[in-house]
Formats: structure tokens, sequence, C-alpha cells
């Protein structure tokens, strides 16, 4: 087993350093709904603008590293070959990836400090089989193919977001072994606390083990609400304590108003969020979907001006951060440990 922890030649990575440095870092914000913003059209492909849209694409970076960002992760969320090949454009792979990767590091070189380029991957899109056609060994390749685009491109980070399966979740390790480059797993916890593939956070964690490569941060990204992102992250942080956990939250809890999703949560909600995840042993805390620059900001100011206090417990994040979307099912959790049943079906869905 390869444990990306380190570089091949026994080097802390540049995230361990910068994570030395700093104790906690901040992420970026959405991708999609801040590109919607700027004109992106449901059903097109985001990926499509690394190439096509260059300065829309430089200006959302910009304006996350403005707000205080210490990782951005690149537009490049769905540039595989099974998602790319819905827009005709599977055999971009390596170029769009590799623009991805330049459009984020020409701007984190615009300023006077470390700001460290993850490569976002996302699910495939496909269900592997016997619940869908993609077989594992496919799967591996799509991963591989896109992770050679984000290396030699520059990315500092393999960013692997808003996963659900366990067996996807293996691919992307098993892919992520021929890098010398750190690997980051997270998942998404939307339904009553576990993927719709059954997994739970702590389920994660135990999973580290049977990775290919051991990933040097795990977590969660996306879901449902911050509170139930601050639960799931909660389980880890308490059975793995000496894991660097990722936490990514939702802006708030997502609403449908006529033919739109708009997110609920304020600056000052998502300032109180990042105190919540970094007394809960989050060590790198970001924003999904609905997470502006303003929010970024304000979550900025509260990660730089955080007192440590204790462990919150569920309670205290529900009554400051809001109630549970999604709790979980105890009944169904215990039913389904006495039965040996798991599992459900999931497409990924897109980081926005």
């Amino acid at each position: 087993m390869i444990v990306h922890t380190k570089t091949k030649d026994n080097r802390m990575s540049k995230l361990e350093e910068l994570l030395a440095t700093k104790g906690a870092l901040l992420a970026d914000g959405a991708t999609g709904t801040n590109l919607f913003e700027m004109g992106l059209v449901s059903g097109d492909a985001p990926e499509l603008w690394n190439t096509d849209e260059p300065d829309k694409i430089r200006a959302l970076h910009r304006s996350f590293v403005d707000a205080g960002s210490d990782i951005i992760l690149t537009n490049t969320f769905g540039c595989n070959r099974h998602r790319l090949k819905l827009h005709n454009a599977e055999g971009r792979v390596k170029e769009l990836n590799m623009a991805g990767v330049a459009l984020a590091r020409e701007v984190a070189g615009e300023v006077d400090r470390d700001v460290l380029i993850g490569g976002s991957i996302g699910p495939t899109g496909e269900l592997f089989q016997p619940l869908g056609a993609l077989s594992y060994e496919d799967g591996v390749a799509a991963f591989r193919e896109q992770m050679e685009g984000l290396v030699e491109g520059g990315a500092d980070v393999l960013w692997v977001e808003t996963m659900s399966a366990v067996e996807e979740m293996k691919a992307a390790a098993e892919a992520a072994q021929d890098f010398d480059v750190p690997l980051v797993i997270t998942a998404s916890f939307d339904t009553a606390g576990k993927t719709m593939m059954g997994l739970s956070p702590t389920g994660l964690g135990e999973l580290r083990a049977q990775f290919a490569c051991t990933p040097v941060a795990i977590g969660s990204n996306c879901g449902v609400g911050a509170s139930d992102l601050l639960a799931a992250i909660m389980d880890i942080t308490q059975a793995f304590p000496d894991a660097i956990v990722v936490a990514k939250a939702n802006c708030g809890i997502p609403q449908i108003r006529g033919d739109e999703v708009v997110y609920t949560g304020t600056p000052e909600l998502m300032a109180k969020y990042v105190h919540k995840a970094l007394d809960a042993g989050a060590r790198i805390i970001g924003g999904c979907c609905g997470t502006s620059p303003v929010h970024l900001a304000a979550m900025r100011s509260a990660l730089d001006t955080h007192k440590a206090g204790r462990r919150p417990t569920l309670d205290e994040v529900i009554e400051e951060i809001g109630p549970l979307v999604s709790p979980p099912n105890r009944e169904a959790d215990a039913a389904r440990a006495e039965g040996g049943e798991g599992g459900g079906r999931r497409r990924g869905r897109r980081r926005s």
C-alpha cells in the first residue's frame, strides 16, 4: 500500500506543511451556483468554460482567493470521460483538466501567500457493476485519465469529492496511487446520516485502511444542510481523532422557490458553522453549494478570530445552526445491521 501522507521522498506534502503552519485552512466555496450567476445554463458543462470562458473561471477563483481561501478547487468536478461524453467532449479530458489547473494556478500566483490548488474530481456519473454497467477497472481507468491531466497541470492535491459508493472511492484511490500527489476524499452524507449508497461517516474512516493509497484527509461535502454535515464530521472526529477532517457544507438548507434552488445560509450562519466545525475537530473548512465569496469572507474572519471551545454536542449544533434535514433513521439502521442489508442507488451529483 502506498501511503500519501508524505511524498515519495518522505517530504511532507504542501497541504500538510500549510496545515502545520496555520493549524486550520479555509477552502473555497461553490462552483456551479456561482457560475450560474455568471451565465452558465443548466445542462451545460461548466468544465467547457475552462477553454470557452476562461476569464469567468479566473474571476471565480479570484473572488475566493480575495475572500481568504487557502485552497481553491479547479473547475473540473465532472471532467471525466463518462460525464464529458454527454457533451461530446470525452476526447478532451486531459486538455480540460490541464486548463482548469492552469487557470487556478494563475490566480493563486497573483497573491503573496500560499494558495494550494485542489484538483476537483467528482463521481463518474455511472453506476458500478453489479448495479450498473461500469466495471471497476474502467472506473479506475477513468479516474486515472483525469488525474493525469490534473497532475501534469500542476495540482497540489487530488481532491475527490461528493462521493457515495464504496467501490467508486476505492477506484479513485487506486488510480491516485500512481501519482506523487496527496489525496483527499470527501463523501456526501445526505440520506438519513449516510451516503445514498449506505456508507456512514465512521464507515468512511474505516475505509482508509482498504484504499490502495491512504488519503491525507477525509471528510464530508455538499449534502442537505450545514447541521447534517457537522453531525457527520463529528462522528468521524470522535471515532478517528487523529484524522485530518474536511468540512465543506452547503450554505444553509436548499429550498425550491419556483424553478430555482435557493440556499438559506447567511454569512453570519456560515461563520457560526466555522466555529462549530473547528471545535468539532475539522482542520479544513469551506463551503459547497450556495456559498458565495461574501459567505467565504465571513468564514475567513471566523477562522482567524476563533477561540477554541469545547467539543459541541449535536443539540448545540441544532440550536445554533438549525435542524437536521435528514436525521439518521436509527430503527432502519438497526434492522439493516440485523439483516445484513445495505446500499441504495446513486449517480453522483455535480458539486455546485
